[in-house]
């Protein structure tokens, strides 16, 4: 006479079955917990009415769902690592580069330059980009003539009206185009110098930028 075990096919299931209020953990079945719930249920099948043959194929079949499924897992986690490495490796890399970003606020370097991009919708008969201090006065203007659509390239010295040098510090740049008669707010992109780099656990990068802040790096336009 066959012995029947002692341990039924439910209570290896739910040996394996994780609390719903804990968010933390899976409540998915594993391949070695879908084998001994296998090993169970033919523990404690009836000798009288043995399993079908039929559900045994489509419960092997299952494991190897299971099996196929975790290793798959395996191998895309190991992928997201490594991406993530990659990107460390190319972030790291950008300490020091300047990078273009939607701003108009602009840092002057001791005896350096700010360059930067308007972008331009269409065509005008008129380009205007203007400096402002930290205390929102006017130290320049140019005028840059007529210009076709596209990125227009802008550039400011570090120089007042009178050609003196100002002094380093903070600006605001804005450019304008003339549209159907009226002067228009261009977006403007400047330079800004990376200090550091910060990736956090999605591999999402971010660039802290020298007088900006952070940015992230979809935000850049150009790197230089």
């Amino acid at each position: 006479m066959t012995t029947v075990n002692s341990t039924s096919a439910s209570e290896v299931l739910a040996q394996y079955q994780i609390k719903t209020e804990d968010k933390e953990k899976s409540n998915e079945l594993g391949k070695t917990a879908f084998l001994e719930l296998m090993i169970a249920q033919l523990n404690n099948q009836s000798p009288l009415d043995p399993q079908d043959n039929s559900e045994w194929v489509a419960q092997l079949a299952q494991f190897s769902s299971v099996e196929s499924l975790e290793n798959l897992n395996t191998t895309v986690d190991s992928i997201a690592g490594n991406y993530r490495s990659s990107q460390a490796l190319q972030a790291s890399a950008m300490v020091g580069r300047d990078v273009l970003v939607a701003t108009d606020g602009a840092y002057l370097p001791p005896g350096g330059q700010v360059l930067g991009v308007a972008e331009l919708p269409a065509g005008t008969s008129e380009v205007a980009v203007s400096v402002f201090n930290s205390a929102g006065e006017l130290v320049r203007k140019q005028s840059l003539g007529s210009k076709g659509a596209g990125d227009l390239p802008i550039s400011w010295d570090g120089k007042n009206e009178r050609g003196e040098d100002l002094p380093a510090g903070d600006y605001r740049i804005t450019a304008e185009a003339r549209y159907s008669g009226e002067m228009t707010q261009l977006n403007t992109y400047l330079n800004a110098s990376v200090d550091s780099v910060s990736i956090d656990g999605s591999g999402t990068v971010t660039l802290n930028l020298g007088g900006k802040g952070a940015v992230a790096l979809s935000d850049v336009k150009q790197i230089f």
